[in-house]
Order: structure tokens, then sequence, then C-alpha cells
């Protein structure tokens, strides 16, 4: 029973760094194509945007008012595709000014609010790019899914592990009829990869979703002993 019991911890611990690995395989392509859209795409647009405000100003006004229109469009796509593929520029202003945007950007949908308890310091690169992205599924479903009006983030650090609180005032869900979808699927994923726990509850005051993820200090997982 006991060598029985080791080589199932094995086996899932195994499992888990298979997770890991997709996931990292994953982001490091999401980033390669995010950051060529980024630099590259959107540059461009921007430099023949500048080109057109130096054009000679007796061409045809309309003209020049449509394609001015059409290239703040195509900037404003290229970087929404970039932010979507990969958060390009959380490395440098970190998770809380990135999801603070997201906020901003998501406004005009529901209401978003952000507490993030003092002494929060911040994490590796692939933490917070995973608390990114778990952050936007959840944001993302809830406005596709729930009648909610209000989402609840909630970051804190502890001396072993840190807590994020998500949670919304919508319709909630069943999880056992729903944990198949794609969205579901995504944010456990991510939360494995982490070597994180989690749990799904009813909100407060009965009404809509509540996700809890405690994340240890040291997410790495340990090295894999031997079972022979």
């Amino acid at each position: 029973m006991k060598e029985k019991n080791v080589q199932h911890e094995a086996e899932v611990l195994h499992q888990k760094k298979l997770v890991l690995e997709n996931i990292k395989a994953q982001e490091e392509e999401r980033k390669r194509i995010a950051v060529m859209i980024h630099d590259d795409i959107g540059n461009r647009l921007n430099i023949l945007s500048l080109w057109l405000n130096n054009l000679d100003t007796q061409g045809d006004e309309q003209i020049k008012k449509n394609i001015y229109s059409q290239m703040s469009s195509l900037i404003d796509a290229s970087r929404s595709i970039s932010h979507s593929l990969y958060p390009v520029n959380l490395e440098s202003v970190g998770l809380v000014l990135y999801v603070e945007e997201l906020i901003a950007n998501l406004s005009h949908k529901i209401n978003i609010s952000l507490q993030v308890m003092q002494g929060y310091e911040k994490k590796d690169l692939f933490v917070e790019v995973q608390l990114y992205r778990i952050i936007q599924e959840f944001t993302t479903n809830v406005i596709k899914h729930s009648d909610a009006t209000d989402i609840w983030i909630y970051i804190k650090d502890y001396p072993d592990n840190m807590a994020v609180v998500i949670s919304d005032n919508g319709q909630g869900f069943e999880y056992e009829k729903v944990k198949k979808g794609m969205g579901i699927k995504n944010i456990e994923s991510r939360i494995k990869s982490m070597n994180a726990i989690h749990k799904w509850k009813k909100s407060f005051s009965n009404k809509g979703s509540r996700l809890i993820i405690k994340i240890p200090k040291y997410h790495e997982f340990p090295n894999q002993t031997s079972t022979d």
C-alpha cells in the first residue's frame, strides 16, 4: 500500500509538471506573436499615421479623415490582439497596474473593484501572468454568462502563501454542470500550473460565484524522487 501511494503521488506530480510545461510552452508562443504584433505591426501603423499627418493639407480632406479613422482602428485592433495573446507590458508595470488597466477597459461593461492588501510583493513573471489570465478569464465569463453588475478582486500576501479571491453578484453556477467548459478548464489548468489550491463557492448573500486561490510562496514543484 505504501509503495502504491508513493507511485500515485509521483504520477500526480508528473501530471502537474506536464500541465506546467504545456502552459509555459503556450505562453512562450503567445508572447512571441504578441510582441511581433505589438512591436512590429503597431509601430508600423504609428509611423504611417505620422506620415499621413505630414502630408500636404491641400489633399482631399474627407479621404484623409477616412484614412486616419482606419489607421486608428487598426492601431487599437493590433493593441487589443497583442494584449489578449500575451500581457506584453506586465513585466515592466506589474500585476496590480495591469489589472487596474483591465478594470478601466471594462468599466463601461461592469463595476470591478480591486483590493490589494498592504504588504503585497511583486511575484515572479510566470505567477503574475497566470493570475492576470485567471482574472481576465473570470471577468470575461461573468460578463458573457451572468447578469452580474459587480466583480470584486481581493489579493493578500501571507507568510507562506498568497491568497486571491474573485467574486461576483451574478447568477452563479452549478460547478458539476459547467466544470467541463473551456473557461473553467483554463482557469483550473493555470491554478494547477502554479502548484496552487483552489475552491469554488457561492458568493456573499448566496449570489454569484466565488473563486478562492492559495498559491504557495515557493510555487515550484519539488524534484520528483524515483519510485524504483
